[in-house]
């Protein structure tokens, strides 16, 4: 992975919305499913915005 595509998949997940990053922590099951997805979603937009290739 470049330090590009490392500053973007950061600047991604510091603009996480707050349900995403609380959902990560939660003991249900489906909610924490539901977020990871959300934020890989959010990931690989962010990539294929700027051109980054997937890792």
């Amino acid at each position: 992975m470049t330090d590009r595509s490392t500053a973007i998949i950061l600047q991604t997940v510091e603009r996480a919305p707050q349900w995403v990053r609380r959902d990560l922590c939660s003991t249900d099951q489906a909610a924490r499913t539901q977020a990871e997805e959300t934020l890989a979603a959010m990931i690989a937009d962010a990539l294929n915005r700027t051109g980054e290739p997937p890792a």
